[in-house]
């Protein structure tokens, strides 16, 4: 029996792995609120490499309006403000000499529901992989041979519930999420 507590393990590791990425994935959707999450994903060209906003600046929100970007060195200030204003992100960033305010402008209804739309994606893919992960863990359970036939149907059963689990998280996640951008 100590085979299939491996195979639920595992499932329950890698299903939560679809949760992490879930919730990074809506971490850098804008919600019309300033969060330092919401640049995240800004890769800024500097000294002819490509690096993630946060190895050259350190971001902060003063208040539920404003970012600010202060750069480790004042020599990647044009850099980062290229970089925030070529990114999806829709942001306009404003340099003032040693760093770049960002004011996170209200979210129009239409762009909202365009977010909600982008959250309904990365849950879906979050569910997607979620049932691969069931997919799998069945076809472990399977290749057991020590099986009978009640034992295989209860560890179904179980991989099952470890899988309604996880699909549950998965929408409670958005959830918070899309009332999060429609409030």
């Amino acid at each position: 029996m100590s085979d299939t507590n491996a195979i639920y393990k595992d499932a329950r590791d890698r299903m939560g792995k679809s949760i992490e990425a879930l919730e990074s994935n809506l971490g850098v959707l804008r919600t019309g609120r300033a969060h330092p999450g919401l640049l995240k994903k800004v890769m800024v060209e500097y000294f002819g490499s490509t690096m993630p906003l946060d190895q050259v600046a350190s971001v902060n929100a003063p208040d539920a309006r404003t970012l600010t970007v202060t750069p480790w060195d004042k020599g990647a200030l044009a850099p980062i403000e290229k970089a925030i204003r070529d990114s999806d992100l829709g942001l306009n960033p404003n340099n003032k000499g040693d760093l770049i305010f960002i004011s996170i402008p209200s979210l129009t209804e239409e762009r909202r529901k365009e977010m909600v739309k982008n959250a309904k994606h990365y849950a879906e893919e979050a569910r997607i992989s979620i049932r691969n992960v069931r997919k799998q863990s069945l076809d472990e359970v399977k290749k057991l041979s020590d099986m009978g036939e009640d034992e295989l149907k209860r560890a179904e059963g179980e991989v099952q519930k470890i899988t309604d689990e996880y699909v549950k998280k998965v929408d409670e996640v958005f959830d918070r999420k899309e009332a999060e951008i429609l409030g």
